[in-house]
């Protein structure tokens, strides 16, 4: 049976997208069977609707800064659709035991720096203002801290002498839609796993270490 994920996101969900149509082009065994946001304005919940992808939103706001009430609420709404996976595309909030105890070991995020170099916002910016030669994203399970957990795979960009902000974000994404549908094909395909506070995945040759670097 194909794997059942749950996206979640809070702007345009560009690696909602990646992901999303690596499952309909057969690269990710797999489908999005609903995409939720704590915004109902973020701009990826009509590009879903307008692919018949079920989408909505549990609107943070709603719960007047009670943050275990919006993840018992958001958990109730994921656990409705049945997800084998939980992957957070571009999600802003930082989720706490009251969503994590519901899908434990079965949470991804990926976020566009070398973790655990720049975790936050403005890695890009930080980025350049540290004077890194590489940069780029991570595919990390998820913990509860910010932008934390056992990282699954990298990938990474060199820093040009040229770059500024947006030109290294640019270079950054094109890999993140890369491998964020890479760590779905093997999760789908039963080979990631969370063990021991490690991510490990498991090939036809045996174990592989779980921080795999693309070019």
């Amino acid at each position: 049976m194909p794997a059942r994920f749950v996206v979640l996101v809070s702007g345009r969900g560009s690696n909602l997208a990646a992901v999303a149509l690596a499952c309909e082009e057969g690269r990710v065994d797999g489908t999005v069977v609903a995409v939720l946001s704590n915004d109902p304005g973020a701009p990826a919940l009509p590009w879903c609707r307008e692919r018949g992808i079920p989408a909505g939103a549990v609107d943070h706001r709603a719960s007047a800064g009670d943050r275990a009430a919006f993840d018992a609420a958001l958990a109730e709404r994921v656990a409705e659709a049945r997800p084998d996976w939980v992957l957070l595309a571009g999600f802003m909030r930082v989720l706490g035991p009251a969503f994590l105890d519901r899908f434990p070991g079965r949470i991804l995020n990926i976020h566009p720096s070398l973790l655990p170099a720049f975790p936050g916002l403005h890695t890009h910016r930080r980025a350049l203002h540290a004077g890194v030669r590489f940069h780029g994203a991570t595919v990390h399970f998820v913990d509860g801290t910010l932008d934390g957990g056992p990282i699954v795979a990298q990938a990474v960009v060199p820093v040009l002498p040229s770059d500024d902000e947006d030109t290294l974000a640019a270079r950054v994404l094109v890999q993140e839609h890369v491998l964020y549908p890479r760590v779905a094909s093997w999760a789908a395909a039963g080979l990631l796993r969370l063990e021991g506070g490690r991510a490990r995945l498991d090939s036809t040759d045996g174990p592989v270490p779980p921080a795999l670097v693309f070019p």
